[in-house]
């Protein structure tokens, strides 16, 4: 949740490929619950960092962003690296995640230089 009590939410709450991700107010409906998966199915200490206690994640360790509808899809981040939308499991970049330490926010593999972001310094809806 950001300062301004918004989540991550699907869009209509419709369980769909390529369903929008967009933020809205926290409302406890499962559109809104994610799982975080570490690609690497942690067992033991982390090799790329330690554990931020703050932020409950683990720096620069990849995971996928699960959404908790029956579909279990996963959050992508489309080609054009603007949106983020809900897709089945496809092992390709834009479906890996990792939390950035210097910047304390969670950036896409695909292109390290995007973090999540709130359009209009999170005064819509819109990622």
């Amino acid at each position: 949740m950001n300062e301004r009590g918004k989540v991550l939410d699907i869009q209509g709450g419709l369980d769909q490929e390529n369903q929008n991700i967009i933020m809205a107010n926290k409302n406890g409906k499962v559109s809104q619950r994610w799982k975080l998966v570490y690609v690497d199915k942690y067992e033991g200490e982390p090799t790329k960092g330690q554990m931020n206690n703050k932020f409950g994640l683990y720096v620069e360790r990849d995971f996928h962003i699960v959404s908790a509808m029956e579909g279990g899809r996963y959050l992508d981040l489309d080609v054009s690296n603007r949106y983020m939308n809900l897709k089945t499991s496809n092992g390709r970049k834009q479906q890996v995640w990792y939390f950035d330490q210097r910047s304390l926010t969670i950036k896409s593999r695909w292109n390290t230089g995007k973090s999540f972001d709130i359009y209009n310094s999170g005064r819509t809806n819109n990622m």
